[in-house]
């Protein structure tokens, strides 16, 4: 796909319905469907009773079931709606079922049939609805079954491929030439950069837009990212960009397509939607329009950095956040709701969905009890007693920070000049940031620090023999301000010097060239930061990774969540390899494998079940951890998962 504009076909006059009975030509196709992800599609619907397909006009029918009701039925639109549980229920799920639903896509060389992802159809049908489909679509393209979820997945595998022509998601994800990370528009300087040799011998500024094979991890704020290879939503980088409402997708082929066009260096206005990207040349602005986050200044609580205990994690709640960081607080909060419970557990699916009253039914149906208010209630508690843990940990204050730093006159003169050089704007900043972390890096910890550390160690995790050392500052999981990847966290800590060292590489952190250059951007001044720290137990995993309950690149969705895999859960995270990604449903249930990243196979059925518990609980706590009463604020959660158990390690607002 070029990056010039895509030119939609002209869809077919809103009077025409469907086309029924007829062989569906390439013409028909783009004229009755829509477009998503940069592939034509179009609806269709076999009724098995009278043996007639109908293609549907996407301009007029966004559901199948409407146009079933409508056109076949004779049912109005509004009992339709009403009743819509049911009538789901005979075309999803039903063995005898007289309608087969699904959608036919154009790729190149190729078309695909699916279904609909909650769709449960099994092998005979799956059989039946290929076979019928193959008979009214162009010949001269093969039409291969695209299995939308990890049941028909397994189906399909058991059925020889000269019997049933299969592509699998992840199949068409590694190849598609265009995915859409974030939505929006910006006009900036365009900046193609080949190897990230040239990225690092680039100035950066906020204007620029960006072009690599795989962005680093450090980038600055900016006004829009191309990746010229697949990556996740998930990666700090892309997660950094959805919160700073900038314009990112994936498009292949990009360099040299902007080679081609002689785009680089140039100014353009970028533009992402669901279907395409655009980069469009325009004239070098004489006042540049700043991005939408240029404007934005996040407001820091008010912190405490008065003499506060080290404390074990388990006794925090979220109001702790001010003395010892929001990380912490919130893995204190999680320790609460699963010794305790929570009254908000059901809260994401208390809302009315129209026309359902809400999704309560859903939920009950997922964890196998009835609907009513305490039996579900105690259902949802249970599922997170018998399948979550969060690790042990303690937590270091605010306060143990200042202590430190308080305690050598040389990084007192060093923070003095750093401040200076930041109220003057100086070129100084970048230089008076590194000798600062070094200079916290080498300094001595008092012994009655490292005492007191070394105590809280001793006393709440015993027999404990490798840990993990994380940042917890009062500048990060913020609903205004991830910064996701921008302050150390370190793993396979074992001796106590070691873990002394690690705090201090946890706090030199906090004034690293690239944290104090983001939060300058966002206006948080230096004086208002601190540094807590948490050190918990490192747990040994199966596997790990990232969850975040919406779906990234449809935010409409609010049945699916988004899951990365790795064997490593940093591997997920810092963008060093691509994980394995998952959409999985908390209303239907179900998943789907969108794409296998750098691994060979897919996950056994067995760690699929978990994830599917991952996301149930995830969305449960989306529901507690919600600011407000929509309870539609997603969470972004960091996790471990071993043969029985869900490790939690972080929790945070995820930004959309």
């Amino acid at each position: 796909m070029s990056l010039t504009s895509v030119v939609a076909p002209s869809p077919a006059p809103e009077n025409v319905a469907a086309l029924v009975g007829e062989r569906l030509s390439l013409s028909a196709l783009h004229q009755l469907g829509g477009t998503l992800g940069g592939y034509s599609f179009v609806k269709v619907v076999v009724d098995r009773e009278n043996s007639v397909i109908h293609f549907l006009n996407d301009a007029r029918h966004s559901f199948h079931a409407i146009y079933i009701g409508e056109e076949i039925l004779g049912v109005p639109e509004e009992r339709v709606r009403a009743e819509i549980d049911s009538y789901n229920q005979d075309f999803y799920h039903a063995p005898d079922r007289r309608f087969l639903l699904g959608i036919v896509a154009l790729h190149p060389q190729m078309l695909s049939l699916e279904t609909v992802e909650v769709d449960t159809m099994p092998a005979a049908l799956i059989r039946e609805f290929h076979a019928f489909v193959a008979r009214y679509v162009d010949p001269a393209l093969p039409l291969l079954f695209k299995p939308a979820n990890q049941l028909q997945e397994r189906i399909v595998r058991e059925i020889p491929s000269s019997e049933l022509p299969r592509v699998f998601a992840h199949e068409l994800f590694s190849t598609a030439p265009f995915v859409a990370l974030h939505p929006g528009t910006a006009t900036g300087r365009l900046r193609a950069f080949r190897t990230e040799a040239e990225y690092r011998a680039a100035t950066l500024d906020w204007s620029d837009i960006i072009v690599m094979d795989r962005v680093p991890d450090d980038i600055p704020r900016l006004s829009g990212i191309v990746n010229a290879r697949h990556t996740t939503p998930l990666s700090h980088t892309n997660v950094l960009a959805t919160g700073w409402q900038i314009p990112n997708a994936v498009q292949l082929g990009a360099l040299a397509d902007i080679e081609r066009r002689g785009l680089d260096g140039k100014w353009v206005e970028y533009t992402v939607d669901a279907q395409a990207l655009t980069l469009r040349e325009i004239d070098e602005p004489a006042t540049a329009a700043p991005p939408s986050w240029y404007a934005q200044r996040v407001t820091l609580e008010e912190p405490e950095s008065e003499r506060s205990p080290i404390v074990n994690l388990a006794r925090l709640r979220a109001a702790d956040r001010y003395r010892y960081g929001t990380k912490a607080a919130n893995l204190g909060e999680l320790h609460h709701v699963l010794a305790h419970g929570s009254q908000r557990l059901l809260g994401f699916y208390q809302v009315p969905r129209p026309p359902r009253e809400n999704l309560l039914p859903y939920l009950a149906r997922l964890l196998d009890v009835p609907a009513s208010g305490s039996d579900l209630a105690a259902a949802a508690r249970r599922l997170l007693d018998d399948h979550v843990r969060v690790p042990r940990g303690i937590a270091l204050p605010f306060s143990l920070q200042r202590r430190f730093l308080e305690s050598s006159p040389r990084i007192q003169q060093a923070i003095g000049k750093l401040k200076m050089a930041l109220e003057l704007d100086a070129r100084e900043i970048e230089p008076l940031c590194v000798e600062l972390q070094g200079l916290i890096r080498s300094a001595r910890m008092p012994g009655a620090l490292a005492g007191e550390i070394d105590s809280a160690l001793v006393s709440q995790l015993a027999g404990v023999r490798t840990f993990v050392v994380r940042s917890s500052s009062n500048a990060e999981d913020l609903a205004g301000f991830s910064a996701a990847g921008i302050y150390e966290s370190l793993n396979h800590v074992t001796t106590a010097e070691r873990i002394f060292a690690s705090v201090k590489e946890v706090w030199a952190s906090l004034v690293s060239v690239r944290s104090v250059r983001l939060r300058r951007q966002a206006g948080i001044s230096l004086d208002e930061c601190y540094m807590g720290v948490v050190i918990q137990e490192q747990v040994a995993a199966d596997f790990g990774g990232v969850l975040v309950t919406t779906n990234p690149m449809n935010r409409a969705d609010f049945r699916t969540v988004y899951v990365n895999v790795s064997p490593r859960v940093t591997d997920v995270v810092d963008g060093s390899a691509l994980p394995m990604q998952y959409l999985y449903s908390t209303v239907e249930g179900g998943g789907r494998t969108v794409s296998l990243g750098d691994a060979t196979e897919d996950l056994d059925s067995r760690a699929h079940d978990q994830l599917q518990r991952l996301a149930i609980a995830g969305r449960l706590l989306q529901g507690h951890f919600s600011p407000d009463y929509t309870f539609d604020s997603p969470v972004d959660v960091e996790w471990l998962a071993d043969g029985d158990h869900l490790h939690l390690v972080q929790l945070r607002p995820y930004s959309v």
